[in-house]
């Protein structure tokens, strides 16, 4: 599924440049070593985590986006850090719990 799609769908905030990557699962962990290990490529990163460490995760993993939830205020230098790695950042004020709900009726399963 297309990101673009999702970000329609979901109401998504854009943070950073958008590049419409495709999606090819969804992940949901807010510990750094946990996505290094476990997630995949292509895969919608679900955290409220917002340091700036969550770009150079991302960009490792080759996330297609990270979902910060639950409203968290993302800094500028995380913003700043996907833009210039490439890693699309989008926020919501949504729980993580609420946002999966919604990707997993769109036909995404978590992880």
């Amino acid at each position: 599924m297309k990101l673009q799609k999702i970000v329609d769908k979901l109401d998504l905030t854009i943070m950073t440049r958008m590049e419409d990557n495709d999606v090819q699962g969804v992940f949901i962990s807010d510990l750094l070593s946990d996505v290094m290990t476990s997630g995949n490529a292509g895969d919608l990163w679900l955290t409220v985590q917002t340091h700036h460490n969550i770009i150079a995760v991302a960009n490792l993993v080759n996330m297609a986006a990270v979902v910060v939830t639950h409203g968290k205020k993302i800094p500028e230098e995380t913003i700043s850090l996907g833009q210039r790695y490439h890693v699309v950042i989008l926020s919501t004020p949504h729980s993580i719990f609420d946002i999966a709900a919604k990707l997993n009726a769109l036909g995404l399963k978590a992880k």
